[in-house]
């Protein structure tokens, strides 16, 4: 997501005490599938949109919070300008010392008109990048903007003595998360006014609001939990278990295509001289074909035969590798990418190898992988069958995709 003219800054709260989650290490240290809860939330936020991040850590939990840090965002690769700032004793008062550090820091390009600042829980590792970037992009139109989710229990509302005293409708009822978005005039003037007022709250929204501010509520995630109990821990680590396990997909892709006289042999988007090309309603280069039912199927979204149907007049001898783009573009929006590529091209002639080199550069750049994730082999039947032949030419496909965790 492109900011514009727009600047954004992260202000992360993590000076709580964490009393529920009970003795031992402090509860950012605690560790889901063996990284520390404030790593996995600083790692969510290593996002280009994202500037710098300024860090608010209880006083007596830095020496032992910023060695970890250290060691483990230097063998992450941790890229943004991390900011170690002393929390205060309420989550307000945290965030209102970012707010200060922020607006000294010198890497500001843009009028503060122009600046947002998302606030967000250490405590929530799981937060995705989709959700941050609906925030943003709703913060840069309207000024205020946070995650939230609709809630799904029924919602009572209780007086001291435990009696119910009235019921919700709770579909106008939403939990909010983190991250918070707003623009940097809307916020401070909200800390401002409740440092001035005595006003106090346990969301930025509340502050915002009370200063007279309408806040947009963009779509979070159930998976975005609050760290706040061991019980908390083992919800995560099955979240996290579970998205690994569905992150990779592995798909196979296969095409045969007759040789006709008279026709251009193209082969993974590269011309080989012959007096044969293959017969199909595009260029019918079997190779990148193969390659786009591999990645189709992998990712679940059909086949070439749906996507490009030969009785379709657009795609008449159209360039294969075109259909290959349009898929990969299909494939981002669906959150996929390609990790490697390992294609067989079965024919009895003509000779592959003084063309291999040019057609896995072609399919590396057209899949964005490095050449050395593309194998490209090339077989014959030992004279069995229709390629055996020299009827026609096959080819075979094995791709790996990553999605988003």
């Amino acid at each position: 997501m492109a900011l514009g003219e727009k600047q954004a800054v992260a202000i992360v709260a993590a000076a709580g005490s964490g009393r529920r989650m009970g003795p031992g290490r402090p509860k950012l240290l605690r560790e889901i599938e063996g990284k520390p809860v404030l790593v996995r939330t600083l790692e969510a936020l290593d996002l280009p949109e994202l500037e710098a991040v300024f860090l608010l850590l209880h006083p007596e939990e830095k020496g032992q919070v910023l060695p970890v840090l250290e060691n483990q965002l230097r063998t992450y690769g941790y890229k943004h300008q991390l900011v170690i700032i002393d929390g205060g004793e309420r989550r307000q008062d945290s965030v209102l010392a970012g707010l200060r550090a922020a607006g000294r820091w010198g890497g500001w390009r843009v009028p503060e008109a122009d600046r947002l600042v998302l606030i967000h829980d250490g405590a929530r590792p799981l937060v995705g990048e989709e959700v941050i970037r609906r925030v943003l992009a709703a913060a840069a139109r309207t000024g205020a903007a946070a995650a939230g989710v609709p809630v799904k229990d029924t919602i009572k509302k209780v007086g001291e003595d435990g009696m119910v005293l009235e019921t919700p409708d709770r579909r106008r009822l939403w939990a909010v998360q983190t991250p918070q978005v707003f623009s940097w005039p809307v916020i401070v003037h909200a800390h401002s006014k409740a440092e001035a007022e005595g006003l106090s709250a346990t969301d930025d929204c509340a502050l915002v609001e009370a200063a007279g501010h309408p806040v947009q509520m963009v779509m979070g995630s159930y998976a975005n939990l609050k760290i706040t109990t061991p019980e908390d821990l083992l919800t995560a680590s099955a979240l996290l278990k579970e998205a690994a396990a569905s992150r990779y997909r592995v798909g196979q892709g296969f095409d045969l295509h007759r040789l006709e006289p008279g026709r251009r042999l193209v082969l993974g988007g590269v011309e080989i001289p012959a007096p044969f090309g293959l017969a199909g309603h595009s260029d019918a280069d079997v190779a990148v074909h193969a390659v786009i039912d591999a990645l189709l199927g992998a990712a679940a979204l059909g086949d070439i035969g749906e996507l490009f149907p030969d009785d379709d007049p657009a795609y008449k001898d159209i360039d294969s590798c075109l259909l290959l783009k349009e898929v990969m573009a299909k494939l981002a929006a669906a959150g996929f990418r390609p990790i490697n590529l390992d294609l067989t091209i079965i024919a009895q002639q003509p000779k592959i190898a003084p063309y291999r080199e040019k057609m896995k550069k072609n399919l590396a750049d057209l899949l964005d992988v490095a050449e050395t994730a593309v194998s490209i082999k090339a077989t014959t039947t030992e004279g069995l069958g229709a390629t055996g032949r020299g009827e026609g030419i096959a080819a075979q496909a094995v791709v790996l995709l990553k999605g988003k965790p």
